[in-house]
């Protein structure tokens, strides 16, 4: 044989070498990503006893990897939950496996709800930044009229005369003439009636708890006069409360398809990722609840 071909065989046989390296090693890394995940995950890698001390990270590794060797249908089926979409290329060598197929299947679509959950947590923090900027929609009188209860606990209550009178007289001029006050005076019995419906329910809810509180201490939440420092506060816990009502999609009258499904929210900076983040501390099981707008769109 020439020795060009030669040469040209043994390239090719190099070439090929190398990519199936390249690719055992893509698999390891894979490999590897997935069992720590795993195991650094809440979820349960081992039944154990009460009086049993925690499994360490090695330990845990140890049992993934036999687990995953041993029985890979059993590992993907239990652990599937803290899965990616990357790690499913360590089921490859399974395909055509129904079970495995079923599982994958799985593991990419709840993957797309949280791409698709995030991508609208961005947008709405993004309208959430244009409405503070805009202050109204996050004025005390918005805000009231939404949740009149919360302010009540937060604002209202600790109110005093002198802070009352002031509020009235910075009301805008339009309500001076008849057709304002009268106005006024309708949204202000529209507001009153939500929230004896609020306390009604929140009674309800918690007519048992209440009476243990009474049982247990002598002095009810009317006894406390919270100072200036405190009152400021208050203030800011029931806006911060307000914010992640928006941002939830607990804004009854607001229309949130103005905003998730606005393609011009996407081209908006979000200031940085760890003011974002602030607002969105929750397990993945509350964001589903909390952003149930988003599945009616």
């Amino acid at each position: 044989m020439p020795a060009g071909a030669m040469d040209t065989e043994e390239l090719q046989e190099g070439k090929s070498t190398e990519a199936a390296g390249d690719a055992g090693q893509q698999e390891s890394l894979s490999l590897q990503s997935m069992l720590n995940a795993v195991a650094n995950s809440n979820i349960q890698i081992k039944s154990q006893q009460k009086d049993e001390p925690d499994l360490t990270l090695p330990e845990k590794l140890e049992i993934l990897q036999e687990l995953y060797r041993n029985k890979p249908v059993v590992f993907l089926e239990r652990f599937r939950k803290v899965l990616s979409e990357d790690h499913l290329v360590c089921f490859s060598h399974l395909a055509g496996n129904y079970e495995v197929n079923f599982y994958c299947n799985e593991i990419r679509r709840s993957n797309l709800k949280k791409v698709n959950r995030t991508q609208v947590r961005n947008k709405r923090y993004a309208a959430l930044q244009q409405l503070i900027r805009g202050g109204e929609y996050f004025s005390d009188e918005q805000m009231r009229s939404r949740d009149p209860l919360l302010y009540e606990q937060y604002i209202g209550q600790y109110l005093t005369d002198e802070e009352i009178i002031s509020q009235s007289s910075h009301e805008p001029a339009e309500t001076c003439c008849l057709s304002g006050l009268l106005m006024r005076t309708y949204q202000e019995h529209v507001i009153q009636l939500k929230l004896q419906r609020q306390q009604e329910r929140e009674e309800a809810c918690m007519e048992e708890e209440e009476e243990d509180e009474e049982e247990d201490s002598p002095g009810g939440p009317e006894d406390w006069v919270p100072s200036n420092e405190e009152k400021v506060l208050l203030r800011d816990e029931f806006v911060s409360r307000m914010h992640q009502h928006f941002l939830d999609g607990k804004d009854g009258d607001f229309d949130y398809s103005e905003v998730d499904d606005n393609p011009d929210y996407d081209n908006l900076d979000i200031v940085t990722r760890d003011e974002e983040e602030r607002y969105f501390d929750h397990d993945d099981d509350d964001d589903d609840d909390g952003m149930e707008k988003m599945e009616d769109h």
